[in-house]
């Protein structure tokens, strides 16, 4: 072996997915995964530096693995910003940016060397190796049965509130082949539901102008529908994570309705008011929102509706809010996540005029998951009586009973399912589940049969 590596992950599924990357590479030079910071050689911290309680957390982590383990090396977004890092704890080993595997493995090459025996190796030398095409067996911080597929890296929107394009870059799509390469890969290896990510995964291709690549003889663009319907032909749960509402994704119903995609849209909207919309550089209003979300629902009934707004935003009134909540109780959303603004290094909007004291934002955040969970909670009540597909996550604190989502759900995000069953189900095992009972935000139902799940991969 190498050495023992520690590793902590903080932020978003993307850098989740990078995180993965890393620590497959790792293995396959040799080095042993530990979970704790004592029995480890050396610690590395990938990094959130996307707002302002996320870039204190990190560096709160950094300096108790420096305490704990003495050897340090920082990557991630918060590694974009070195000089943030090095004040704060000079004596990290090294500092490198999102998503560089390269750096990270260089980094801990010069306090660990690589194992250069080939009988210990998982894998020849690299040299002359493209990167990152490990032959290995992909290391994976999510359950078996799912996995994040992320999609295109960086951002082109100039969003006043956000500094992932300074972080990350602009955006930067892979080639269709590649992501359905890979996620023929995962679904092979036993994922049973794949969340497709990217920063605006509508955005996907345009970097590219939407240039094919060969799947099995066959020419597919790189654009979000084309790549989606391919993705729904592997025969597992297909769900699509932060979709700006680009008028293609229409296109998309089509295939939820035909059972290639989970009837599902995660779409960050950020907030209603037109005034707000403008200092925040977003998008849209109202109006047109309403009528993008009523003709998505005439599409596709069963259509579950995410997103996530900002509350106390620069200059935002009392009458803007009224207009936010006000949009919510028409729009009947099944699903939101809200933020009280706060600054960012870096982000335009901390020059705007209009600060919104902490206790209004308070109040409003408040008023606003309040009015949020009496539509969900309605919205959930209406699922009684029915049967829906449910995959399993886990088993449940009482004998016989698991834990999973139904297509309304996606991890760690939203709700989940408790199942009364009959003792043989198991993790990422896919079940038809009458719902009994409902909450705002989980239900809880009866397993009545195991649903097949036929992967469409070879070996299947």
């Amino acid at each position: 072996m190498s050495g023992r590596v520690g590793f902590v992950s903080l932020g978003c599924a993307k850098a989740l997915v990078d995180s993965e990357r890393i620590l497959t590479e790792l293995r396959a030079e040799g080095y042993e995964l530990v979970p704790g910071y004592q029995e480890a050689d050396l610690v590395v911290v990938n990094t959130c530096g996307f707002i302002t309680p996320a870039v204190e957390e990190s560096l709160s982590v950094i300096g108790e693995a420096l305490q704990a383990n003495g050897r340090v090396v920082v990557t991630g977004c918060l590694g974009e910003r070195p000089e943030t890092i090095l004040e704060r704890h000079p004596a990290v080993l090294a500092v490198t940016g999102q998503a560089d595997v390269d750096g990270v493995l260089q980094a801990v090459h010069g306090v660990l060397p690589p194992d250069t025996d080939p009988f210990t190796r998982l894998l020849p030398s690299s040299s002359g190796r493209p990167p990152h095409t490990s032959a290995a067996p992909q290391v994976k911080l999510t359950p078996r049965h799912y996995s994040y597929l992320k999609i295109a890296e960086g951002c082109d929107h100039r969003c006043s509130f956000c500094i992932i394009p300074q972080l990350r870059g602009q955006q930067r799509s892979r080639d269709a082949a590649d992501v359905i390469f890979e996620a023929t890969r995962l679904v092979a290896g036993g994922t049973r539901e794949l969340l497709v990510i990217a920063q605006d995964s509508a955005a996907y291709g345009t970097d590219l102008r939407h240039r094919a690549s060969e799947v099995g003889g066959r020419a597919i663009p790189a654009r979000l529908p084309d790549l989606a319907r391919e993705l729904g032909k592997l025969g597992v749960w297909v769900r699509l994570h932060y979709v700006y509402p680009h008028p293609h994704v229409r296109d998309l119903l089509p295939l939820m309705a035909e059972g290639l995609l989970l009837p599902y849209l995660d779409v960050p909207l950020q907030h209603a008011s037109p005034s707000v919309l403008r200092a925040m550089r977003r998008p849209g209003g109202p109006e047109s929102h309403l009528r993008t979300l009523r003709a998505w629902r005439q599409a596709c009934p069963d259509l579950t509706l995410r997103s996530t707004f900002i509350v106390g935003f620069p200059g935002e009134t009392e009458e803007d809010f009224a207009l936010l909540l006000a949009f919510l109780e028409e729009a009947q959303l099944d699903r939101v996540g809200a933020f009280r603004y706060s600054t960012v290094d870096g982000a335009a909007a901390n020059e705007l005029p209009g600060a919104v004291p902490e206790g209004v934002k308070d109040e409003r955040f408040h008023r606003l998951m309040e009015l949020q969970h009496s539509i969900s909670l309605e919205r959930q009540r209406a699922k009684v009586g029915r049967s829906i597909p449910v995959l399993i996550d886990a088993y449940g604190d009482e004998p016989g009973t698991v834990v999973g989502r139904s297509p309304a759900d996606a991890p760690e995000v939203d709700g989940t399912v408790v199942v009364e069953t009959d003792g043989t189900v198991k993790i990422g095992d896919l079940v038809e589940v009458l719902v009994t009972n409902a909450d705002a935000y989980d239900l809880s139902g009866r397993a009545t049969r195991v649903l097949p799940i036929t992967p469409n991969v070879p070996g299947f």
